[in-house]
């Protein structure tokens, strides 16, 4: 359970200097919510932090964010802060026995004023049961309870637990948070990092972010013992790029896959490139990016671009025959053709219009001169009779009714002024036009 910058301590102290053969990471622990790097919306005078111990008094929360960005620290420094007992557990490796024992150790301690912080790191991974476990002892205030997570609380915890938790969002650490903690590292180890502006620089991207891969690779680049500086070559070449967070059944899958979306739709193909190369680059699995694509050529584009549809079903079956990395070119192409063609939710929107007035009129019998009649019985009673066939109208068009008796014609489809549909919407004008025209007996044959 090892944070950015904390090592376990025993429960109700604060943890001792480390040694110099420790970590790097832990060696360069916070001593202070102040030197809490890239958490100043939090940890400054003006955040919910900062002002919690201003006041001497915590309320419950979850620590929501990203690898390496300081949750734990954060815990440790605020039991120290406002003089509580810090009492660490993994949901990783703990259980319901676990608990127990932690809640009773609380109460003993409460008899005796001491008031216990309970911080559980990865506390989406306990199940529904287990987390409710945690409300008896968060409401008479045995516990103060501080979770850590980096997945979305809304998707991972209990709405009772949320409701008696205050959430608090840390970002992930930037350009400037990450140099802070290079030049830490510097001043700690008395030499600095083996690497040239632009090699630094290129250490910083390769984070992402996460300030406890940063340090560990500094650590890495000291430990090799460097006579030159490296360039972005060969840092490059020595060390490994770090992995881009990504778990496709998590948040961040569905995050990146509405961002793709929503880029398509606004026609940006720019942006719609790079979230989809976010995700293929981070190994999700083509033919789900596909299977979206198709979606969206229906839904976002419709008949304003019927092609559109063509070129993704195209797509997905050159990816199957070229496969990986080969085929990944089509799926590009897919990409880009819906992200520059005319947009249409027309066809969605008539779809779900539909839907509704046939849930709502289901029973309703179609108009029975556009019934079959294929016995002597179903002639008799009307079935078929009067049906005008188009084909035999010079101009193909009869201007029947196909509406039930009971029900008025309705417009679902409501072709926009965009692409193809343009074209269609004019059609559509001429068809209602002559249909009123040959029903009131005015027009055509």
């Amino acid at each position: 359970m090892d944070d950015l910058f904390g090592s376990t301590a025993p429960a109700g102290h604060a943890p001792s200097s480390p040694p110099e053969n420790a970590p790097l990471a832990d060696r360069l622990r916070p001593q202070g919510l102040e030197d809490v790097v890239g958490q100043e919306h939090l940890t400054g005078p003006e955040g919910a932090i900062g002002r919690m111990v201003a006041a001497g008094r915590l309320s419950s929360m979850i620590l929501w964010g990203p690898p390496g960005t300081g949750k734990t620290s954060i815990a440790r420094l605020l039991a120290d802060a406002v003089g509580l007992r810090f009492e660490p557990i993994s949901a990783v490796f703990s259980g319901v026995a676990d608990l127990k024992k932690v809640f009773a150790a609380a109460r003993e301690h409460a008899k005796l004023g001491q008031r216990t912080l309970l911080f559980v790191d990865e506390i989406h991974r306990f199940n529904r049961a287990q987390q409710d476990g945690f409300l008896p002892y968060v409401e008479d205030g045995t516990v103060t309870l501080v979770g850590a997570t980096t997945e979305n609380p809304s998707f991972e915890l209990n709405a009772a637990l949320l409701s008696r938790a205050q959430v608090l969002i840390l970002r992930r650490l930037d350009e400037r948070a990450l140099g802070q903690l290079i030049e830490r590292a510097e001043e700690v180890t008395g030499r600095p990092a083996p690497l040239d502006p632009s090699a630094k620089e290129a250490l910083i991207a390769s984070a992402d972010g996460d300030g406890r891969f940063l340090l560990n690779q500094v650590e890495t680049l000291y430990s090799i013992g460097l006579t030159e500086p490296l360039d972005p070559a060969g840092l490059a070449a020595l060390l490994h790029r770090r992995v881009a967070v990504y778990d496709k059944d998590r948040e961040g899958h569905y995050n990146l896959i509405s961002a793709l979306h929503k880029s398509l739709r606004g026609s940006d193909p720019q942006a719609a490139l790079y979230y989809m190369a976010r995700m293929l680059v981070a190994g999700e699995e083509p033919l789900y990016v596909l299977r979206r694509l198709v979606r969206f050529a229906s839904e976002d584009i419709g008949l304003a671009d019927p092609q559109a549809l063509i070129q993704c079903l195209a797509a997905k079956d050159a990816y199957e025959f070229l496969g990986t990395p080969e085929g990944e070119l089509a799926i590009v192409q897919a990409c880009l053709y819906l992200a520059t063609a005319p947009k249409s939710n027309a066809a969605y929107k008539a779809q779900k219009a539909a839907w509704r007035s046939a849930k709502e009129t289901g029973s309703l019998m179609p108009p029975p001169n556009i019934l079959n009649a294929p016995t002597k019985l179903m002639k008799d009673i009307g079935y078929g009779k009067n049906y005008a066939y188009d084909h035999d109208q010079a101009d193909g068009f009869s201007g029947d009714n196909y509406w039930p008796e009971e029900m008025a014609p309705q417009a679902f489809y409501e072709p926009v002024e965009r692409g193809h549909e343009k074209r269609i919407a004019e059609r559509m004008a001429w068809w209602d036009q002559m249909r009123r025209e040959r029903q009131n007996g005015s027009g055509g044959e």
